[in-house]
């Protein structure tokens, strides 16, 4: 019993210093997981809701904290909602230009 309390002690600092590390990361995004540009800017700031998803857009830049689909995908439902994107990024990067065509197609349908 003895053996096992330091290791207890070391995975709980550990998750602790996990869950610390990702919710300063959040809260220094503003809770945004997904940021988007668009082609034709909104007027002032609105919220968007498409799929469950909370956009927030203040004139051609949006903001939405994480889904569980894909990038493409939830860019694809933005663009159906206010048109195409000339971005669409996560925190990894930006998507590819194949994938960000794949996305506007859903505006034109």
């Amino acid at each position: 019993m003895r053996q096992l309390l330091p290791a207890v002690l070391a995975l709980v600092g550990t998750t602790l210093s996990f869950a610390v590390t990702a919710n300063t990361a959040r809260a220094n995004t503003g809770g945004s997981f997904y940021s988007a540009t668009l082609t034709r800017p909104m007027d002032g700031t609105q919220k968007v809701i498409q799929k469950g998803v909370l956009w927030k857009c203040e004139g051609a830049e949006c903001s939405a904290p994480r889904d569980t689909s894909r990038p493409v995908i939830v860019c694809a439902r933005l663009a159906q909602k206010v048109g195409p994107v000339a971005r669409f990024a996560t925190p990894q990067g930006d998507l590819a230009a194949e994938d960000l065509a794949r996305c506007n197609e859903a505006a034109a349908g």
